[in-house]
C-alpha cells in the first residue's frame, strides 16, 4: 500500500509541476502584444526560459511566481505603475514573464523612462520584452533605439517586423520602411495592411493601391484601411466605390464609409448607407446624429437622436451643441434638463451657448448649477466665463475662482483675462496676468499688444512687439492690427509705414481690408491725405471695404474738399448703406466748411433711409452694479452732481494729463 501511495504522489507531483508550466506558458503568452498573437508562438524560447527556472525553482515557487504576475499585470491594467513596481522589486523569485510584465505595465502606461531600464537589467532577454521595446521606442519617435534592438534580436516575430516598419513610414523615411518589408522573410495580413497605411499616410494614394491589390489575403481590417485612406486624401468617390467591392462588411466598415460621407457633405448617401446597415452599434448612432447636426440638417439628426435604442452621452452632447450653434437655446436648455447623465462637456456647452448668444447672466448662473452638482470646471468652462463676464466685479470673482482652482497658468485662460480686464478698462490688471504667465502663446502677445493699443499707450504696444520677437514667437494679421492701431493712437506715422510694409515683405502675410485702414487713419491723422488716397487707389479692390472708406473720409483736412469727401461717402453708402458713420462724418465736413444746406440734406436723407446713429456713451461700475451715461443723456437724478465733479475737478485733472499719455502706473 505505502508503495503504490508513493507511486501516486509522485505521479501527481509531475503533474502539479507541468501544469505550473503550462500556466507559465500561458502567462507568457498573454502578456504579448495583442497584434503579436496573430502570430505563431516561439515556444522553443519560452519552453527554454521555463526550463532554466526549473532548476532554480522548487514546484510551490512556480505557484507564487504566477501569482506575482498576475496581480503586476492587474495593478498595470488599472494604471498603478508605482504599485506595480513595488511589488515586482519584492518578489522573492523572478521569471522572464516577471520582466515582460513590468516592462508591459511600463510602457502602456506611457513610462518608457521605466520599461527602458529594466529591459536593460533584464538576465535574459525574450523575444516578448524585445518586441514591446521596439513598439515604445517607435512610438516615442526613437527609431535610432528601436533599430538597435531589432538587429540584436536572435529571432523576430511579425510583431517586432512591422511595428519598425510603421515607424519608418509615419516619420516618412518611406524607402527605410518598404526595404525593412521586403526583407520581412514571413509576411501576414497585418504587415501588408501596414505598407498600405504607410503609403496613404504619406499622401501616395496610388501607392498604397498597388500594395492593396498585391495583397494575397485581405481581411475586414484591410478594406476598411484602404477605404478610410481614400477618404482621407479627399478622394471619396473612389472610397464609395471600393466600399461597395467588401465582400464581407464589419460595422467598423461601415461607420467608416458613412463617418466619410458625412465629412464630404454628401448626406443623402449617409443616410442610405445607415439606413440599409443590418446592425447599427452605438457608435452607428452617434456618428449620425453628430455627423447631421455638424451639416446643420438638425432636424433630421433630432429624428434619428429620438429612434436611438440608447443614447449615450456623446449623442446628448452632439444634439445639444448643434442647437447651441444654431442660437437655439430654448431647444439646447430642454434637452440639458432631460438629459439623464451629464459630464463636463455638457456643461461647457451650455455655458460656452449662452456666452455667445449674449445670455452672460444665464452663463454664470449655470456655472452656479454646475459647482453644486459636485462637477469640477476645468480650464475650458473657466475660459468661457471669463469672456461672459460684463463687469469687473464679476471678473474679479471669477478670476479668484480661477486661482483657487489652479488655472492660473493655463495659456489660453490667462489670455481671456487679458482681453476682458482690457475691456472693462483695468489695462494694470491685464498686464499682470499677462507677466504672470509662464507659457505665452502668440495669442497671450498679440492679446497684450491689444490691450495697450485700446488704451492708447502705443510705445507699450511696440516695446510689446519687441519682446515678443525675441521670444521667437510668430505674429500674426491680429497682431498687426493692434500694431497699427497703436501707431494711430500715437501719431508714430513711420513706424507705421515700416510695420505695414513688413506684414508681406517679412512675415509672408496678406495685408486685409483691416490693416489698410489703420494705415489709412495713420496717414489721415497726420494730415497725409495724398498719400491716403493713393493707398486706396493702389490697394487690392477686394480689400476696399467701408473700414478703409470710413478712414479715408474722416482724414484730416478732408473737409477741404468737399467734392471728394461726397464721392468717398456715396462709395461707402454703396457698400455698407445702412452705416451711420458715412452720413456723420460726411455732415461733419459740410458743417465744418459751414455749408448748412447741405448738411440738413444729409441728415434729412439719413431720416428718409431710416439710419440711426447710435449714440455714444460712458460706462461705470459702482457697488457691483452698472450705470450708463449717453450722449446728452441727463435722466440720471444725480447727473448734476456728475457734471459738477466733471467740469470741476476731472476736466482740469485730463487737462494736465494730456501732456504724458504714458500711465506712470505702467512703467517698468
Amino acid at each position: 500500500m505505502l508503495g503504490i501511495h508513493a507511486h501516486y504522489c509522485n505521479k501527481l507531483s509531475k503533474f502539479s509541476v507541468t501544469f505550473r508550466i503550462l500556466r507559465l506558458l500561458q502567462v507568457s503568452i498573454s502578456t504579448r502584444p495583442e497584434k503579436d498573437l496573430a502570430t505563431k508562438p516561439n515556444w522553443s524560447i519560452i519552453s527554454n526560459s521555463a526550463n532554466l527556472k526549473l532548476e532554480t525553482l522548487r514546484p510551490r515557487d512556480f505557484d507564487v511566481v504566477y501569482k506575482y504576475n498576475k496581480e503586476i499585470r492587474n495593478l498595470g491594467g488599472r494604471g498603478k505603475v508605482k504599485e506595480a513596481r513595488k511589488l515586482f522589486d519584492i518578489m522573492p523569485h523572478r521569471d522572464v514573464v516577471s520582466y515582460n510584465s513590468m516592462i508591459t505595465v511600463h510602457l502602456r502606461n506611457k513610462d518608457l523612462v521605466g520599461a527602458e531600464m529594466l529591459f536593460k537589467e533584464m538576465p535574459e532577454r525574450s523575444i516578448v520584452a524585445e518586441s514591446a521595446m521596439i513598439d515604445g521606442y517607435v512610438k516615442a519617435g526613437r527609431l535610432n533605439d528601436a533599430r538597435k534592438v531589432f538587429d540584436l534580436m536572435s529571432e523576430r516575430n511579425a510583431f517586432s517586423w512591422t511595428s519598425l516598419i510603421s515607424g519608418y513610414f509615419r516619420s516618412g523615411q518611406i524607402e527605410e520602411g518598404q526595404r525593412l518589408f521586403d526583407q520581412m522573410p514571413v509576411k501576414n495580413v497585418v504587415s501588408w495592411t501596414i505598407i498600405v497605411l504607410g503609403y496613404a499616410r504619406n499622401g501616395l494614394i496610388h501607392r498604397a493601391r498597388e500594395f492593396f491589390d498585391l495583397m494575397p489575403e485581405k481581411n475586414a481590417i484591410s478594406w476598411t484601411v484602404m477605404i478610410k485612406s481614400y477618404l482621407e486624401n479627399d478622394r471619396f468617390n473612389e472610397a464609395y466605390q471600393l466600399f461597395h467591392e467588401v465582400p464581407q462588411r464589419n460595422v467598423y466598415t461601415w461607420n467608416i464609409m458613412i463617418s466619410g460621407c458625412l465629412r464630404s457633405n454628401r448626406l443623402n448617401e449617409a443616410i442610405k448607407l445607415f439606413d440599409s446597415m443590418p446592425y447599427r452599434s452605438p457608435v452607428s448612432w452617434t456618428t449620425m446624429v453628430s455627423g447631421l447636426a455638424r451639416n446643420k440638417r438638425i432636424s433630421d439628426a433630432r429624428k434619428y437622436f429620438d429612434q436611438m435604442p440608447h443614447k449615450d452621452i456623446a449623442a446628448w452632447n452632439a444634439m445639444i451643441t448643434a442647437y447651441v450653434d444654431e442660437g437655439l437655446m430654448g431647444e439646447a436648455c430642454l434637452l440639458f434638463i432631460l438629459m439623464p447623465e451629464k459630464n463636463v462637456v455638457t456643461w461647457n456647452t451650455m455655458i460656452d451657448g449662452y456666452t455667445r448668444n449674449g445670455h452672460e447672466g444665464k452663463a454664470l448662473q449655470h456655472f452656479v448649477l454646475m459647482l453644486r452638482s459636485c462637477f469640477k470646471p476645468n480650464a475650458t468652462t473657466m475660459t468661457s466665463i471669463v469672456t461672459s463676464c460684463d463687469s469687473m466685479l464679476e471678473l474679479v470673482q471669477v478670476h479668484a475662482q480661477v486661482t483657487h482652482l489652479g488655472f492660473e497658468h493655463d495659456t489660453s485662460l490667462t489670455n481671456a483675462l487679458i482681453t476682458m480686464y482690457s475691456k472693462s478698462g483695468d489695462i494694470c490688471s491685464s498686464r499682470l496676468a499677462f507677466e504672470q504667465l509662464k507659457l505665452k502663446d502668440g495669442v497671450s502677445w498679440t492679446a497684450m499688444i491689444m490691450a495697450f493699443s485700446n488704451h492708447g499707450l502705443g510705445h507699450h504696444a511696440l516695446e510689446t512687439f519687441t519682446r515678443m520677437l525675441k521670444s521667437e514667437a510668430k505674429p500674426d494679421e491680429i497682431t498687426f492690427v493692434g500694431l497699427l492701431s497703436a501707431c494711430s493712437h500715437s501719431g508714430l506715422v513711420n513706424k507705421g509705414r515700416r510695420l505695414f510694409d513688413s506684414i508681406s515683405r517679412a512675415y509672408n502675410l496678406k495685408p486685409k481690408a483691416l490693416h489698410y485702414s489703420c494705415l489709412v487713419d495713420i496717414l489721415g491723422r497726420a494730415g497725409l491725405v495724398d498719400e491716403a488716397m493713393n493707398v486706396v487707389c493702389t490697394m487690392p479692390p477686394s480689400e476696399r471695404d467701408g473700414a478703409v472708406l470710413g478712414a479715408l473720409l474722416g482724414a484730416r483736412k478732408l473737409h477741404t474738399d468737399i467734392k471728394m469727401a461726397n464721392s468717398i461717402a456715396e462709395k461707402l453708402l454703396e457698400l455698407e448703406p445702412s452705416s451711420s458713420g458715412a452720413y456723420v462724418l460726411l455732415a461733419n465736413a459740410y458743417a465744418a466748411e459751414g455749408r448748412w444746406d447741405e448738411l440738413a440734406q444729409v441728415r434729412k436723407k439719413m431720416k428718409e433711409s431710416n439710419v440711426k446713429k447710435v449714440p455714444g456713451y460712458s460706462q461705470i461700475e459702482v457697488k457691483g452694479k452698472n450705470y450708463v451715461f449717453y450722449v446728452g443723456d441727463r435722466s440720471h437724478p444725480q447727473v448734476e452732481e456728475a457734471y459738477s465733479l466733471l467740469l470741476q475737478n476731472l476736466q482740469p485733472l485730463m487737462r494736465e494729463m494730456s501732456c504724458t499719455p504714458e500711465n506712470p502706473l505702467l512703467e517698468e
